[in-house]
């Protein structure tokens, strides 16, 4: 049986931002946050590091530090999606309406990345319901995750092994993707608070273990998929 929210809740994105999150519900949102900002920081420590020997002329170990990246981006890219359709999963089952905001194409680098922000904005006028609109945003996020990290593990690989044809290219391109991976991650930690603070607390229980459930069966499965992305989707990335 699908219940409504029993609190009144702020009107804005930008308020609920503000207003602090209560009790175990704060402890979800710090708790999951920080497992993604670890990953982030290792994934992102990693390329400033290849990118930092690659510009002292240091190649060879720049291309050796960037062998590690792929998997520290698949790190953060598995938790981010689960994080994502978990949220996605528990609104559509209990018809829970969080506020949201659109996707900012000024916040991405990629032209994809910005091509997606500008077509969830439109969605956002066509879908009526804020319901489905935010049903829409988190999809659009996730798929984009799964895309940029297939972008990212093909292009750095084929520079760790020499097979770029285009190298300078191909490092401006991880910069972008890293650029607006972190956007992904920004945004899904936007729309977690305010999705917690819409999330009534006799449903915390249920979603913190739908949580659980996801992170635990995130496995190879992203990966494979990537992989499968990259092979059908890297040419249009790369060619932007």
């Amino acid at each position: 049986m699908r219940s409504r929210p029993d609190t009144i809740y702020s009107p804005s994105v930008s308020q609920d931002w503000r207003m602090p999150l209560k009790g175990h519900k704060s402890q979800t949102y710090s708790i999951s946050l920080q497992h993604l900002e670890t990953a982030y920081c290792m994934f992102s420590v990693n390329l400033d590091e290849a990118f930092g020997m690659r510009r002292n002329g240091r190649n060879s170990q720049a291309y050796q530090v960037l062998s590690v990246a792929p998997a520290l981006c698949q790190r953060l890219a598995r938790p981010l999606v689960s994080v994502l359709r978990t949220m996605l999963g528990h609104a559509k089952h209990f018809a829970i309406t969080p506020n949201l905001a659109p996707l900012n194409p000024q916040n991405f680098q990629h032209s994809r990345s910005q091509r997606v922000a500008r077509f969830n904005d439109l969605f956002g006028c066509i879908l009526f319901t804020r319901k489905s609109q935010f049903a829409h945003k988190l999809s659009v996020v996730a798929d984009l995750v799964q895309e940029l990290a297939a972008a990212f593990e093909t292009t750095a690989e084929d520079l760790s092994r020499g097979d770029s044809v285009r190298p300078d290219q191909d490092w401006d391109l991880l910069d972008r993707i890293h650029y607006d991976l972190n956007t992904c991650l920004r945004e899904t930690a936007v729309v977690l608070k305010s999705f917690l603070h819409a999330l009534p607390d006799a449903q915390l229980a249920s979603f913190q273990s739908a949580l659980d459930d996801s992170a635990a069966a995130t496995s190879p499965s992203l990966r494979t998929r990537a992989r499968h992305l990259a092979h059908r989707r890297i040419a249009f990335l790369k060619g932007q």
